[in-house]
């Protein structure tokens, strides 16, 4: 459907913290981020997912620094994605935190509580300052300290929220404000509660995820959930969702997340009916042919492809450009029928409509002097 009167979420005012050339908070977009899943000493391998991870929409990537090695290795994959925001994700060793940020790290990730006593967090606190880098405090519903975890018998949201306080306490105490919380739990509701709780309680960007959500299709469902909850209540800066998968899956399903949402829009969107035995073409294999074909494209465009006639026009009325099924298919193009095309003919004509589409577009900008699209946004 065209996104012409859709519901505008109010977002929580949160201040601004900058993730290298990614503002997080305020006003900007909602972020996408993704976690490498490769040996970080392996540069070539971490490199390439990187890369395949920003081609793919990812906005910040984070990289797991466990040994001062790993941190060697963090320098060398920066200076060759320079231009991708990196957080160094850090835990129990402090000195990697600092090599990190030498290194050229956007952002550490730590658990102020891990990573050992007022000293060491002071150290690595000044280095952030130093560098002019934020942190981000990771709190998780499996890594609660263990007088919470007596308190309150088991972990819930309160608890999450009071072991968030206390890092946010501890960064407060040495004056630093640049930061932002995640408060991640396997189960929905009690990451839900726990950060519509501290939304009230702090002014600092909010870093939503679902943990171990688990394999592709469960812990998609799972994150749409949680984080749908979250974002339509306003909160959420920028997102991570965490899939048993490849972290590309990962960037994907976070994009449909802020795209059903109405928060971002990138690439096409295509509007699908599910097929009946109503239809007249292949709309499974045609969809699934032509995601593949459009995979490299960002800019936003709604294509609806629709395989019979009783909802068909309506649909393929509303969207850029649209079929409806018939004998033979009816493509409309800004809400007229403009072509006829057979099946076997289909992919093809819509593929070539859509990039012509996208190039007028691009034409038309440059003779407006208005340059590339806002198409992240």
């Amino acid at each position: 459907m065209a996104m012409t009167s859709h519901h505008r979420i109010e977002r929580r005012k949160s201040r601004v913290v900058r993730v290298g050339r990614v503002a997080v908070g305020g006003d900007a977009p909602v972020a996408v981020q993704t976690m490498t899943n490769t040996e970080t000493e392996d540069v070539d391998a971490t490199v390439a997912q990187i890369q395949a991870a920003v081609k793919a929409g990812a906005d910040i990537v984070r990289v797991s620094v466990p040994t001062l090695k790993a941190a060697e290795a963090f320098g060398q994959i920066k200076r060759r994605v320079g231009y991708v925001p990196l957080v160094a994700d850090i835990h129990f060793n402090y000195k990697c935190g600092i090599a990190a940020a030498e290194a050229g790290a956007d952002c550490l990730r730590i658990n102020p509580g891990n990573i050992g006593n007022d000293r060491k967090v002071a150290e690595v606190v000044a280095c952030a300052q130093h560098h002019g880098i934020p942190i981000r405090i990771g709190v998780n519903a499996g890594s609660l300290e263990s007088e919470l975890q007596e308190k309150y018998g088991e972990p819930n949201a309160d608890a999450l929220v009071e072991s968030a306080l206390r890092h946010v306490n501890i960064l407060k105490r040495h004056n630093f404000e640049d930061f932002k919380v995640s408060l991640k739990a396997s189960e929905v509701f009690m990451t839900v509660f726990a950060y519509r709780k501290l939304a009230t309680l702090i002014d600092q960007p909010l870093h939503l995820g679902i943990t171990e959500a688990g394999g592709q299709r469960a812990g998609s469902v799972k994150s749409a959930i949680g984080l749908g909850m979250l974002l339509a209540d306003g909160i959420g800066d920028t997102i991570r969702v965490s899939l048993a998968a490849d972290p590309i899956e990962e960037v994907r399903v976070g994009w449909d997340i802020l795209k059903s949402l109405h928060l971002r829009s990138r690439g096409i969107n295509l509007v699908a009916c599910p097929s009946c035995s109503r239809q007249n073409f292949d709309v499974i294999k045609t969809v699934a042919e032509l995601e593949s074909r459009f995979d490299e494209i960002d800019e936003p465009l709604d294509l609806a492809v629709i395989g019979c006639v009783v909802n068909g026009p309506g649909e393929a009325r509303e969207a850029a450009i649209g079929v409806a099924g018939g004998y033979p298919n009816s493509i409309f193009v800004d809400g007229k029928i403009q072509h006829k095309a057979h099946n076997h003919e289909l992919v093809d004509v819509l593929e070539k409509l859509v990039r012509e589409k996208l190039a007028a577009r691009k034409a038309a900008r440059n003779a407006a002097g208005t340059g590339e699209p806002a198409s992240q946004e």
